[in-house]
């Protein structure tokens, strides 16, 4: 077997040639994605669709870090800001309308425990999955193999070492389920702010079905 297979069923692998042939190509990307203007925001679309080979309006403040580009799918509407770092060895999955705030860093890529296993330069990746309508605070940190639900919001700082379900507020390191979102959350937006009149009624024209 491969590297490139063995790292592509969650096995262990080494970064042999081969597989650093591939990064190779989401580099040459990323070197042009980091240095171009930062008000080119046609070159930086059409960039990040090259690197992930597809995206619906995702949209991506530079500076931007990967591995592969290619491992990372993404749904509608997602935005990630400034300093965002995607460890995507295994399968990143992101469904619609996510929102990553600054520095907010996924690895799925992981080591043996053990420093004699460790320092034979076997490694793995284990895939991470993020729902729909999840924003994620900034300077997070997600694990391998987490999973977080539709609906969440993960506040910022947080290490996300577990599963996070839907509908959830959750925050902490690591982090933790706070409390449910509720009816009650749907016209506020800062610690029980009410939203205004005037915003309140174009948000609605916005979102009735």
């Amino acid at each position: 077997m491969t590297n490139k297979e063995r790292r592509d069923r969650e096995m262990v692998y080494i970064s042999d040639d081969s597989v650093m042939e591939e990064q190779k190509v989401s580099r040459r990307i990323l070197h042009q994605l980091n240095t171009c203007a930062p008000d080119d925001f046609d070159k930086i679309s059409g960039l990040i669709k090259e690197l992930f080979g597809k995206s619906d309006g995702a949209f991506v403040n530079p500076p931007f870090y990967c591995d592969y580009g290619s491992h990372i799918e993404v749904g509608k509407g997602f935005f990630a800001n400034y300093n965002c770092t995607i460890l995507d060895v295994a399968k990143v999955t992101i469904g619609d309308n996510c929102q990553f705030a600054p520095n907010v860093s996924i690895y799925t890529a992981g080591h043996p425990v053990h420093p004699e296993t460790r320092n034979t330069m076997y490694e793995y990746g284990i895939s991470v999955t993020i729902g729909n309508n999840v924003w994620v605070g900034g300077n997070t940190v997600i694990l391998p193999g987490v999973h977080i639900g539709d609906n969440v919001v993960i506040g910022a700082g947080s290490v996300v070492t577990r599963d996070i379900p839907a509908n959830t507020i959750a925050a902490g390191n690591p982090c933790r389920v706070l409390r449910e979102i509720t009816e009650a959350d749907r016209r506020t937006y800062y610690r029980g702010r009410q939203i205004d009149d005037e915003a309140w009624e174009h948000i609605q024209s916005m979102t009735k079905k």
